[in-house]
């Protein structure tokens, strides 16, 4: 099993800690989809008793990640197409919402900040990084909204799909469309344009969606 782990023994927050180690190496493809996750192994990896380890596996199935199966236990759950189209509709009808309310509170220091999102993720040549650059470049515009829950519900629907994206973007030569898009939202943001900017980001996660239900076969 691939996984990055350390002595959590005298950790206050074991299952915490269990989950987000376990949440960051499912998003980043460490652990691949049906892959088993033992409760022992994870348990000595980390030193410490299977309790945590448990309640990690059973918050990780509740925001998707894991599922149970009869006779292997938790396994990395698999996207379908009709799931991935589900969940960018979610997200088609709530990030525009977002972003509307984000555009009139922008500082300058924001969109700076926005800007230098968008360039990394341009000049990113490390697979690796184009999932988290992404995500970084559309919460630094997001955060200004000033709606903690939406931000909540989105970031679970992202990690649900983001290991995903990453591949989608690799094996599509998405980056792109992807970076001419990031480009549009941003500029509508800088022009205090809210209405343009929630319909470039709608179209946005829809050409995505497209994009990730072909690379899944559906």
């Amino acid at each position: 099993m691939k996984l990055q782990a350390f002595d959590i023994a005298q950790a206050a927050s074991a299952t915490s800690i269990v989950f987000d180690a376990l949440r960051q190496a499912i998003i980043n493809g460490d652990l691949a989809e049906g892959e088993h996750l033992r409760q022992d192994e994870i348990a000595r990896a980390f030193n410490i008793s299977r309790i945590p380890v448990r309640e990690a596996l059973v918050k990780l199935e509740q925001h998707g990640l894991v599922s149970t199966q009869r006779f292997k236990g938790a396994v990395v759950s698999a996207l379908s197409p009709a799931e991935a189209d589900e969940i960018f509709a979610f997200r088609a009808l709530l990030e525009p919402e977002v972003i509307r309310r984000a555009v009139p509170r922008l500082s300058p220091e924001m969109l700076a900040s926005a800007r230098a999102c968008c360039d990394a993720f341009a000049g990113a040549d490390d697979p690796m990084l184009w999932g988290d650059l992404n995500r970084r470049f559309h919460a630094t515009l997001y955060e200004a909204s000033a709606l903690p829950y939406h931000m909540e519900v989105l970031n679970n629907a992202m990690d649900r799909v983001d290991r995903y994206l990453r591949a989608q973007l690799l094996l599509s030569n998405g980056m792109e469309r992807a970076n001419r898009e990031h480009r549009a939202i941003l500029a509508a943001c800088a022009a205090g344009d809210a209405e343009s900017a929630a319909e470039l980001t709608r179209r946005h996660i829809l050409d995505a969606r497209d994009s990730l239900i072909r690379h899944l076969g559906g």
